[in-house]
């Protein structure tokens, strides 16, 4: 982009009105870029040159009505075509607080925009959009144009006009494209914190947000070790100390064996 062409109208009477939106948007571009706006007798207009992109800035002196001819006269004399020109504006379609951009298309009634496309002899420029709202009654315009917005609205409108400030340096470099999608896309809703449990009947709401109480955990002593080698077999029992067994003497001794036989058996006479 080589021209950026903020409309309003020129003195304190119309500083603070809803029209000189378009002032409003380039003023605080150039303050924020370091860019000085000095009054050219020649193009009847402010001019300032931003350096980073060599983009020139204008605020046409003429009124609103006449904003096309030093439009003409500037474009002319750099050889800028239309398709290479921005126009900020105030639009009445739009509520306070939305801004769009488009390239070409009809002027909508408005005054800055129709003397423009008249001295260039094209549409096919681009436009900044900046909505100020609709009084509701075509016969009330001209005197809401020339307004102060109300307090809330304002607001909105310099919210917007920070939104085009964004994407500006988009724009002075080239990338149209970059600067309408982010300009066109609405910003996501934060996401929303998941609401509190609510406590149980009974229990109070300090309690309710303590932590549980950590149980203790469980008896995790090591089982005694089982020693696989079998234990040696119990000794065998011995027997209480006693008089010592009768040794078999019969099996030895033969005339004990006749003695016993004789008290078995019964004795015969002879």
């Amino acid at each position: 982009m080589k021209l950026i062409i903020g409309l309003g109208n020129p003195g304190d009477k119309y500083e603070r009105t809803r029209h000189n939106a378009g002032f409003w948007l380039l003023e605080r571009f150039a303050a924020q870029t370091g860019t000085a706006m000095r009054k050219d007798a020649k193009f009847q207009a402010l001019v300032g040159r931003h350096s980073p992109s060599g983009a020139w800035l204008l605020m046409p002196q003429t009124f609103m009505n006449a904003s096309g001819r030093p439009v003409q006269m500037i474009a002319s004399f750099f050889k800028i075509e239309p398709a290479e020109i921005l126009v900020v504006h105030d639009e009445l379609d739009f509520a306070p607080g939305v801004v769009k951009m488009k390239r070409g298309g009809g002027i909508a009634g408005h005054n800055g925009l129709r003397d423009i496309s008249a001295r260039l002899g094209s549409h096919d420029y681009w436009r900044m959009r900046i909505g100020v709202g609709h009084p509701g009654d075509r016969a009330a315009v001209i005197d809401y144009v020339l307004n102060k917005p109300s307090a809330d609205d304002k607001a909105l409108i310099d919210g917007a006009i920070e939104r085009a400030l964004e994407v500006l340096p988009a724009i002075v470099g080239g990338d149209t494209q970059a600067a309408m999608l982010k300009l066109h896309t609405p910003d996501k809703p934060a996401a929303k914190a998941p609401p509190k449990a609510r406590p149980a009947p009974g229990v109070k709401a300090a309690e309710a947000d303590k932590p549980p109480k950590e149980e203790p955990p469980p008896n995790t002593e090591p089982a005694p070790k089982v020693d696989p080698t079998p234990a040696d077999p119990p000794a065998p029992k011995e027997d209480p100390p006693g008089e010592p067994a009768p040794k078999a003497e019969a099996a030895t001794n033969p005339g004990a064996l006749r003695t016993l036989f004789g008290k078995l058996l019964p004795t015969t006479q002879k």
